[in-house]
């Protein structure tokens, strides 16, 4: 039998965190129609003094499309200007 991994998620502490604005704890996770995002969490402070995590998401399929789009980009040849000097 196949483990079902829909509706879970997995978060990490953040060991390559350089800056305050980068997530305190990242991570996956599956929703129930199969699609898979990234976690992001950080950990915040309410008005009281209480922590809590704020989080974000990504879809997994926009980050792969962007980063696919920029190795394009990257990639694309500059035209050449056809005037010869000679």
């Amino acid at each position: 039998m196949e483990y079902d991994n829909s509706n879970r998620g997995v978060l990490f502490k953040n060991d390559r965190k350089e800056k305050d604005t980068h997530p305190d704890y990242k991570g996956s996770y599956t929703d129930g129609n199969g699609a898979e995002f990234w976690l992001s969490a950080w950990l915040k402070k309410d008005k009281n003094g209480n922590t809590f995590m704020s989080l974000s998401t990504t879809a997994k399929e926009q980050v792969h499309k962007q980063g696919m789009q920029q190795a394009r980009q990257s990639l694309q040849v500059q035209e050449l200007d056809d005037d010869l000097p000679f």
